[in-house]
């Protein structure tokens, strides 16, 4: 297996890296192991699994962890998330329940009453609420700042809150949801050098689901951790909720034993149809890629829309200038402001056949929804003022139907807006 994944791409290494058909009386497919607990063979082969697994002593060598019980390891889950590896070049990997698991279990593992969390603006509706509402009651400083600051002012405001040595993380959500704004990462990583000691290393977590495992590698680019919701491109097809972590072993064997005591490890149903969707995962987004384009071109030729938000469409020198040197694709997510407000978005959503009005994102099927009433509604207005999240605004995710036919059906419901 390792000799193959030297050599090998992820998209072929997707339908068989970590599995061994002959465990599994040679089914092709890695089987669903809907099982609670596992057996030992010894009393002292369990003793050996449980030191490993509670940090007693470290794993030797040759030596591969145990089954033990399906809260802390299970060979759905395990063979996955080996697999999701090989996308961001990371060392490990852990699933969870969903995206906004992930997301808590993380701030929870590595922060403390009394640090600091620098984080960007705006984040994900659920990722705001947790950060400002759930964080903040345990002690720690929050921070915001958004993409058209530099790194001086970030600076300045952290030393003016008096928090210089107390920043723990920077929280990182790049491309913007839903402007698709750019965060350069290389500057959070050199900010998270300046606020980091010698007894601890400021991190630098990234959300990249706008992205997916495929068009940006934030550990390429001085990123610690990735996070992902799941449910979104990984997943691809409106049917699974889960959510992955990524980055090296060491932080990982932390989020990993932070997931055993919280319990919201996924189970082996979901781990068994994200292996399913991982094998299509790249034909599927570079299909929505390509779709995503004609539509932004499309849309940015329209009389009825005032603006365009699409990586593939950047204006702005130093968002370009982030955008050429972290991005790999240009995303499938576009956004666009309705001229009129909230009645002329509305009367677009509402006119739509092909695509689905419906929240999410990164799946088969075209979507499209309402930011400011639906997926932002939690958040301050006067924020979904300042970054552009305005009545009139609509985000859409486009799948991998025919781009003529998906364009038809924007065409046909802006039509009948006025």
């Amino acid at each position: 297996m390792d000799e193959k994944k030297n050599f090998m791409q992820p998209e072929s290494l997707m339908m068989s890296y970590g599995y061994k058909p002959e465990l599994s009386e040679g089914a092709i497919k890695c089987p669903i192991f809907q099982t609670s607990t596992f057996v030992f063979k010894t009393a002292e082969e369990g003793k050996a699994f449980f030191e490993v697994a509670y940090g007693l002593r470290e794993k030797q060598e040759s030596e591969e962890l145990g089954l033990i019980y399906s809260r802390l390891n299970n060979p759905d889950l395990e063979i996955l998330e080996n697999r999701l590896t090989l996308w961001d070049g990371a060392e490990d990997c852990a699933v969870f329940e969903s995206g906004m698991s992930a997301i808590t279990t993380v701030l929870m593992e590595f922060l403390s009453p009394g640090d600091a969390l620098l984080y960007s603006q705006p984040v994900y509706g659920g990722t705001s609420h947790f950060i400002e509402q759930i964080l903040t009651r345990f002690g720690i400083h929050v921070i915001d700042f958004d993409s058209t600051d530099t790194a001086e002012t970030i600076l300045q405001r952290v030393e003016a809150a008096g928090l210089m040595d107390k920043v723990a993380m920077i929280y990182v959500e790049t491309p913007a949801n839903p402007t698709n704004a750019l965060i350069d990462l290389k500057m959070c990583r050199n900010l998270a050098d300046q606020f980091g000691t010698e007894e601890r290393k400021a991190l630098v977590a990234v959300d990249n689901t706008y992205m997916g495992p495929l068009w940006q590698h934030p550990l390429k680019h001085g990123a610690d951790l990735i996070l992902y919701s799941a449910t979104k491109y990984i997943g691809g097809h409106s049917d699974v909720i889960a959510g992955a972590c990524l980055g090296s072993n060491e932080l990982m064997a932390r989020v990993k034993g932070m997931r055993t005591f919280l319990g919201n490890m996924a189970g082996p149903w979901t781990g068994w149809l994200l292996m399913r969707s991982l094998e299509t995962l790249k034909a599927r987004m570079n299909i929505q890629e390509f779709n995503a384009g004609k539509v932004a071109e499309y849309l940015q030729n329209h009389p009825k829309v005032e603006k365009v938000y699409y990586l593939g469409m950047i204006e702005d020198q130093e968002q370009k200038r982030i955008f050429d040197e972290q991005c790999e694709g240009n995303g499938a997510m576009v956004s666009f402001d309705i001229k009129g407000g909230e009645k002329e978005a509305f009367q677009f959503l509402n006119s739509l056949k092909l695509m689905k009005l419906a929240v999410s994102l990164g799946s088969t099927e075209s979507l499209a929804e309402h930011p400011a009433s639906m997926t932002h509604a939690g958040v301050p207005p006067e924020d979904r003022v300042k970054y552009n999240i305005s009545p009139n605004l609509v985000r859409l995710s486009i799948g991998v139907e025919n781009e003529k036919d998906i364009i038809w059906d924007i065409n046909q419901a802006l039509e009948k807006v006025g």
